[in-house]
């Protein structure tokens, strides 16, 4: 067990940003580093007893809470909880928390940046203009003005993009059961509606068992030819197979991912060297700014908790 004389939290990370920190003062913090496994966070809380777990990168599971008895909360550095087995947590009586939206902002601005890329080859024309060609005579570049962007999820991400979408003069339709109290630019649809009407269709909603591999082979191929697909959100929202093929066939005309089915991507995916994909690491919601409020909300989502739990963890 921990000699620590004050309660102690664990990271599934190296590092949180020092305003965290601060607030957190009074508990210890243990970094379980950037790419902890099972058996790491197993052994780290058995050694120090966590009453509450941040969770970064990695998941946490049955095995990690029932490693750590006084665990009463874990949160999320971020929105996306499912990495976190949410129904473990609940059978164990243990909190799970996210801190929604702290990344909105990061994550919205990073999807247009992708659908712009793909709609205005600025990746390919980079290229070609490194090597010293000059292609003014024969490319032409897609206008987003007046076409029709689908998003699918309507939270706090979605509704950002949305708004940017909208402001570059694009019809903005967009699906999400739950969504309430829609600004006017957003026109609620179907989901049929999206892939059949959606010149882009960029996705914005948590990864459950019901949606994934919501774009695959019968989907894309409702979808209109020469379609633009963006993913900030999770890569098993997508079946990847048949999205190369779509690329390939140029029933999608590119696709602009952040997130990937598995991560991190290994040498020898299928989308490595092909073009029209334009990839980044899943760093959408990784700015300078972003990382300070997630560090931040995760931190007072977690003290929240602790506050008042049934035997509340008294801090010096």
């Amino acid at each position: 067990m921990s000699n620590a004389t004050h309660p102690v939290i664990i990271v599934t990370g190296a590092d949180l940003a020092q305003q965290a920190l601060d607030l957190l003062a009074g508990y210890e913090v243990v970094y379980a580093g950037k790419t902890p496994t099972e058996d790491d966070m197993v052994a780290l809380c058995r050694a120090h007893n966590p009453v509450a777990i941040i969770v970064r990168y990695g998941k946490v599971g049955a095995a990690v809470m029932d490693a750590a008895p006084a665990l009463k909360v874990i949160s999320k550095h971020g929105s996306g909880t499912d990495t976190i087995d949410k129904v473990a947590a609940k059978a164990r009586g243990i909190e799970v928390v996210a801190a929604v939206g702290a990344n909105a902002a990061a994550v919205a601005e990073q999807a247009l940046a992708l659908l712009l890329a793909c709609a205005k080859s600025v990746v390919a024309l980079d290229t070609r203009m490194h090597a010293g060609h000059w292609d003014k005579a024969t490319h032409k570049s897609l206008e987003l003005g007046g076409r029709t962007v689908g998003l699918v999820g309507l939270g706090a991400i979605g509704l950002r993009f949305a708004k940017m979408a909208d402001a570059l003069g694009m019809r903005v339709i967009g699906f999400d059961p739950f969504a309430k109290n829609l600004p006017a630019y957003v026109q609620a649809v179907d989901l049929e509606t999206i892939w059949r009407e959606s010149d882009a269709i960029s996705l914005h909603c948590p990864l459950t068992d019901d949606n994934r591999g919501m774009l695959n082979a019968a989907t894309l191929a409702q979808c209109k030819l020469g379609v633009i697909v963006v993913n900030t959100a999770r890569g098993g929202l997508i079946d990847e197979a048949a999205l190369l093929a779509a690329v390939r066939s140029g029933q999608v005309m590119a696709a602009g991912l952040d997130s990937f089915a598995v991560e991190p991507m290994t040498a020898g995916h299928p989308f490595q060297g092909e073009k029209n994909f334009i990839l980044s690491p899943h760093i959408g919601g990784v700015t300078s700014d972003a990382y300070v409020n997630m560090g931040v909300g995760a931190a007072k989502n977690l003290l929240a908790v602790l506050a008042r739990a049934p035997h509340a963890v008294a801090v010096a």
